[in-house]
């Protein structure tokens, strides 16, 4: 007989009963699909404007950083180490100019800022040194493809707590500017990898705020003045006077610089010292197989790989010929002559007309040096290693049209 507790807990199991079930009638949603992590937009690429504007952007932004992160009502001093090309190392017309702009926007506009020429009497009271560099950019960011804007980088250093203090940059479009090297650097003969500038670029492009500045552009900061002195003595044709600078660059601690020897070559030369030449030449070709690259800018025949015959450009070109041949000979190395042309024509063409160019170059150098024969491999990069890259085909993309000499081991 059924009592009313026992009625009760069986109501209660025939209702959980009931309840499972229901539950298990219920159908069950199906798994959601899983969602693929949105792709990242990667940022649009800076819009060029036109390079006044974009100098007066970059320099604006560089001083008023500074007087920020300085913080003090007294004049402070810099002085602006000359800006250049940040692939060649170069000085161009196009970087004077932004020097002087950056000097006016000082004297108009952030007048406690107080410029002081790059000599070392004004860096020994360690003031804020401005370095800058000017390239030829794909706007894109792709390497291989054609160049199609100039980016500006500015920086201030603080020579007293060696650190960064202030950066400036914008992009340029090409139109109206005039990228043309300045009177030395378009007379130089050769272009190689120089840890001066390699520290000068890397201070500029390589470095954040309150970073330190690369020790390697401060230990030769002191022989760079001398060589710009050099350069600016030079550019006034005071060639006996830019020889004596460049020397002293090269006594001085960090004063090994691939400008230094090109000076002293391009001084010597035109006192018309032709001993002087050659060994100036010399030291040059050894100072760059030092560093294992060594591009030569000779001038060829638009489209030929016979040289140029204006003998006024290519005068030296059989000493330059002797003195490689003579510095390569005396290595138990092997040598890797490589062609380059700029961007113009096709690129089957580039290809075959850099390679001819690097044979040209062979057969001179074994004319010179027999024991050569064997030991030399040829061959064409056509325009795929340009560093300017800009395909003007002017005296601004001269370092595109050179011939590279690289040392190895012979097998």
């Amino acid at each position: 007989m059924w009592t009313s507790a026992k009625l009760l807990r069986a109501v209660a199991v025939l209702q959980l009963c009931l309840s499972a079930g229901a539950a298990a009638q219920v159908p069950t949603a199906p798994a959601a699909t899983p969602v693929a992590p949105a792709t990242p937009v990667a940022p649009s690429a800076p819009i060029p404007v036109p390079f006044e504007q974009a100098v007066d952007a970059a320099a604006s932004a560089l001083f008023e950083k500074a007087a920020a992160a300085m913080g003090k009502d007294d004049k402070i001093e810099f002085v602006i180490d000359p800006l250049i090309d940040g692939v060649t190392g170069v000085q161009s017309v196009a970087s004077r100019t932004i020097e002087q702009r950056i000097l006016e926007i000082a004297r108009t506009k952030f007048a406690k800022f107080e410029p002081q020429p790059f000599m070392n009497v004004f860096l020994s009271r360690t003031p804020l040194v401005l370095v800058g560099t000017f390239t030829a950019i794909n706007n894109a960011g792709q390497v291989s493809a054609p160049r199609d804007a100039y980016r500006v980088c500015l920086t201030f250093a603080d020579l007293r707590s060696q650190v960064v203090v202030a950066k400036g940059v914008s992009r340029a479009t090409m139109q109206g500017i005039n990228p043309t090297p300045i009177g030395f650097f378009s007379e130089t003969p050769v272009w190689a990898r120089d840890p001066a500038t390699d520290a000068y670029i890397k201070t500029c492009q390589g470095t954040k705020l309150q970073e330190k500045i690369d020790p390697a552009y401060i230990n030769r900061m002191l022989a760079s003045a001398l060589i710009v002195e050099g350069i600016k003595a030079y550019d006034a044709r005071k060639y006996k006077s830019a020889a004596e600078l460049y020397q002293s660059a090269l006594n001085t601690d960090g004063g090994d610089q691939l400008r230094a020897y090109n000076g002293l070559y391009l001084a010597n030369l035109k006192l018309r010292n032709a001993p002087g030449t050659t060994e100036a030449f010399g030291r040059l070709v050894d100072y760059s197989l030092k560093a294992n690259r060594l591009g030569v800018r000779f001038l060829f025949e638009p489209g030929k790989a016979t040289f140029i015959r204006d003998k006024q450009l290519s005068a030296q070109y059989p000493m330059w010929i002797t003195q490689l041949a003579k510095r390569v000979e005396a290595t138990t190395s092997c040598l890797d002559i490589v062609g380059h042309t700029s961007r113009t024509g096709t690129e089957p063409a580039n290809d075959k007309l850099s390679a001819e160019r690097s044979a040209a170059i062979k057969a001179r150098l074994v004319t010179a040096a027999p024991a050569l024969a064997a030991r030399i491999v040829t061959h064409g990069a056509g325009s795929r290693e340009n560093l300017v890259g800009t395909g003007r085909d002017d005296a601004s993309d001269a370092a595109d049209r050179r011939v590279e000499f690289k040392l190895a081991q012979c097998t």
